[in-house]
């Protein structure tokens, strides 16, 4: 019986977070399934784009959790 992969496998492959056993599955789907491999190069591109995103809160946010904090009394860190 073959196993058929979710992407949820998949997240799990690229995060490396899959038994070795599992992952030499996937690899073996992965050369045998065209759509299954297109899902993945996908995927892949979308994680590597995300690691490249910096966001940084706007000074206004800044701002605004200082001064909430400083009206509770909490003490800086």
């Amino acid at each position: 019986m073959i196993k058929s992969f979710t992407p949820n496998d998949l997240v799990r492959y690229i995060y490396q977070e899959m038994p070795e056993v599992e992952q030499e599955l996937l690899m073996q789907a992965l050369h045998s399934d065209d759509v299954l491999m297109q899902e993945y190069v996908e995927m892949l591109s979308t994680v590597e784009f995300l690691e490249q995103v910096k966001l940084r809160p706007s000074e206004k946010v800044v701002n605004a959790i200082k001064k909430m904090a400083h009206s509770t009394g909490l003490q800086k860190v």
